[in-house]
C-alpha cells in the first residue's frame, strides 16, 4: 500500500503534471502539423474531372489538360490504318464521366495513340547476294531498289543498305512498305543477270537471245556439224554455265553451248 500511495502522490505532483501537459501539447502540435502537411502535399479535397480524350488527336489535348492542371504521356502507339495518325485510342485513368472517379492536380493521364504504319526490324543484308537480300526484304513487307557500285570484290553482293539515304543498321525499326536501297557490288564483268535457258534452241536462236539479255561471249560447239545446213539445224543439248532457276551471272560472261544435229529432246518454242 505504501508503494501505491507513493505512485499516486507522484502522478498528482506538479512536476509530473507539468511534464505530462508538455508531452500532450507537443503531440497535438506534431499531429496538427502532419495533418496540414498531408493535406497540402496530397491536395486533399481536390476533385478534378478527367475529360474524355478518346478520338481526339494527341497534338490537341495539351492545352486542355494544362488548363485542368493535369499532365499526359504517350505510353504506346498502336497500328490502326483506319484512323488518322495520333488519334487517342485509350486513356488511363478513364474519363470521370465514365469512371465517376475524379483526380487531383498533377495527375498524369497515360495515352495510347494510333499510327498508320507498322514497324518491322531491319535485317542485316551486307555481304548477302542480291537475289537473297531481295527475297528477305520482300518477306518482311519491305520494298527494294538496287543501285550498283563498281568494285573489284564482292561482285553481286550487298555492300550497303540505306533507308531515306542513310545507312540503316540491323534491328532498326522501319515502316512496312518502306523502300530500302541496296548498294550492290559490280565488277567489270557487268551487271548480274539470270542465266538464260538455251536448251533445245538452235544456235541462231541462242545467239539472238543472248544479245537481248546481255553482252555475252557466245561459243558454239557442234562436233557432228559438218555443213552449214548441219549448223543451222543443230539444237543445243547442254550449256556452260548450266541453267539453274534464280542463279545470276555477270552480263559479260562467256557462255559455251554444245549442240548436235541429231537432237533427241523436245525443242522449245522460240
Amino acid at each position: 500500500m505504501e508503494w501505491f500511495r507513493k505512485i499516486k502522490a507522484f502522478v498528482w505532483s506538479k512536476h509530473f503534471l507539468k511534464h505530462f501537459g508538455l508531452v500532450i501539447l507537443v503531440y497535438l502540435l506534431i499531429v496538427t502539423i502532419t495533418v496540414f502537411y498531408l493535406d497540402s502535399y496530397t491536395n486533399h479535397g481536390q476533385r478534378i474531372e478527367v475529360p474524355n480524350l478518346i478520338g481526339q488527336n494527341v497534338n490537341n489535348v495539351k492545352s486542355q489538360l494544362e488548363d485542368l492542371d493535369l499532365q499526359y504521356e504517350v505510353l504506346d502507339s498502336i497500328y490502326d490504318p483506319s484512323k488518322p495518325e495520333g488519334t487517342i485510342l485509350d486513356q488511363d485513368p478513364d474519363a470521370t464521366s465514365l469512371s465517376l472517379v475524379p483526380v487531383k492536380e498533377g495527375r498524369i493521364i497515360r495515352l495510347r495513340v494510333s499510327k498508320k504504319s507498322r514497324l518491322v526490324e531491319m535485317p542485316s543484308l551486307v555481304d548477302k547476294s542480291e537475289r537473297f537480300a531481295e527475297s528477305i526484304l520482300e518477306n518482311r513487307g519491305l520494298k527494294c531498289r538496287i543501285e550498283y557500285r563498281p568494285t573489284n570484290e564482292a561482285n553481286g553482293a550487298v555492300l550497303e543498305q540505306l533507308y531515306k539515304g542513310r545507312p540503316v543498321k540491323e534491328g532498326s525499326k522501319v515502316p512496312i512498305g518502306a523502300t530500302i536501297v541496296l548498294i550492290v557490288g559490280q565488277n567489270d564483268a557487268g551487271e548480274p543477270v539470270d542465266i538464260p535457258d538455251l536448251y533445245g534452241l538452235t544456235l541462231a536462236e541462242a545467239q539472238e537471245l543472248l544479245m537481248q539479255v546481255g553482252e555475252f561471249t557466245f561459243i558454239p560447239v557442234c562436233a557432228d556439224c559438218i555443213t552449214s545446213e548441219d549448223s543451222l539445224a543443230a539444237r543445243i543439248e547442254s550449256q556452260s554455265p548450266e541453267y539453274l532457276e534464280g542463279i545470276t551471272i555477270p552480263s559479260r560472261s562467256t557462255i559455251t553451248v554444245y549442240a548436235t544435229k541429231d537432237f533427241g529432246g523436245l525443242p522449245q518454242e522460240p
